[in-house]
Parts: C-alpha cells; sequence; structure tokens
C-alpha cells in the first residue's frame, strides 16, 4: 500500500507563484518540490549574467525558450531553445543569456532557499 503522503498531488499555479529576482535580470518562480527534488522557472532577460558559483545540488535544465552561454570549467556551450542540460552538484558554473531566455530547472537536493 503507498505511504498516503506521497499519494496525494501537490499543485502550484504558476500565476500565483512568487517571483524572486535572484540577480538583476534573472528572476525564478518556484513550482514544486518534494523530499527529493524542487522544480523552477527562471527567467533571464538578455543580457542578464549569473555569475561563476556552485552548489551541493545536481541542476538539470530544459530551455523552453532563448539562448544561454553556460561556462563550466572555462569551457563555454550555447544552449539553445528545445534543449536539455545537466551540471552536476558541487562544479563551478555561470551562464549569460544571449537573448531574453526562460528555462525550467530540477535540482536534487531540495534547495531550501528555494521553497
Amino acid at each position: 500500500m503507498p505511504d498516503e503522503t506521497l499519494a496525494r498531488l501537490s499543485h502550484v499555479r504558476s500565476s500565483e507563484a512568487k517571483v524572486v529576482e535572484m540577480l538583476p535580470g534573472v528572476l525564478r518562480r518556484t513550482l514544486g518540490w518534494g523530499d527529493r527534488m524542487l522544480l523552477v522557472e527562471i527567467t533571464l532577460r538578455e543580457g542578464a549574467l549569473v555569475p561563476p558559483h556552485s552548489h551541493p545540488h545536481e541542476q538539470i535544465g530544459y530551455l523552453i525558450r532563448g539562448q544561454l552561454e553556460f561556462t563550466i570549467d572555462a569551457e563555454k556551450t550555447v544552449v539553445a531553445s528545445g534543449d536539455g542540460y545537466t551540471i552536476p552538484g558541487g562544479v563551478t558554473h555561470s551562464a549569460v543569456a544571449l537573448v531574453d531566455s526562460v528555462a525550467v530547472e530540477v535540482f536534487s537536493p531540495v534547495r531550501e532557499e528555494y521553497k
């Protein structure tokens, strides 16, 4: 018999999700989380920069719209609309929006500061 707490649907309406400006031109909306992962929508205005940083969370994303240039260990990669990407936990990375962009990202474990 399934655990009843896992059997419930948690629903967040995007229109009701709090918008947080993480950095100039970088907006986050947390759309849901469970015990082991968290889902966010990230909107980046053209030219917005996410400076080099690292975190213990594994990060998997899907670029809905736009173009982002990621830098990981001095290697640059351009991700375009429809592309997916994975960044291992503990790896220093940065990103710049080449055009207005929207990504959906999953973090595991849950980023408590994003709830």
